[in-house]
């Protein structure tokens, strides 16, 4: 048996981007739940456990909090983005390079916990208010060089929620946490 990929613990990102109305409802549910789910995820840590990264060479706990509240904030943007104005082009960031500030080496992780609470209660309230046609509004991403639809980003940041609840998860489950 190999061993498993650390780095994707619940696979790399599958493409969904026309959703069905149940399909993307189930989607936004997951983005309404996200920040319980990171809570229930790092429930208990000690300060040396917050440290730790979830493989050699990886991100801390704490870097991976800050990473999804940062990741997130910036998702948020662009779902406001595209549906107030037509196509616009997004700006790409170095999340790498984001996760060596020294907020996401040391801030305390119930900071982004916070963030992420009030972020996705607005995140989810706006996507439950769209009509399915707003799913199809774009933005242009010039990394990819490629227009992506709302429909394309919700379950893009859905999966992005439960592949680094799942380092946390994974990280606690091999090390008996």
């Amino acid at each position: 048996m190999s061993d498993p990929d650390l780095r994707y613990p619940i696979g790399p990102f599958t493409p969904e981007d026309s959703l069905s109305t149940e399909r993307r409802a189930a989607l936004i549910e997951e983005i309404a739940v996200q920040p319980l789910r990171i809570r229930e995820a790092v429930a208990g840590l000690d300060a040396l456990r917050w440290g730790t990264p979830y493989r050699p060479g990886g991100w801390t706990i704490r870097q991976v909090v800050h990473h999804l509240a940062d990741a997130h904030l910036n998702a948020f943007a662009r779902f406001k983005l595209a549906l107030t104005e037509d196509n616009p082009t997004i700006k790409p960031y170095a999340e790498s390079r984001w996760a060596e500030t020294p907020d996401a080496i040391a801030a305390p992780g119930e900071l982004s916990l916070n963030l992420l609470d009030a972020l996705h209660r607005r995140w989810a309230m706006l996507m439950r208010t769209m009509a399915p046609a707003d799913f199809q509004r774009t933005v242009y991403h010039p990394e990819r060089q490629a227009n992506l639809t709302l429909d394309f980003l919700l379950a893009l940041y859905a999966w992005h929620g439960r592949h680094h609840t799942a380092h946390i998860t994974e990280l606690r489950r091999r090390e008996d946490w």
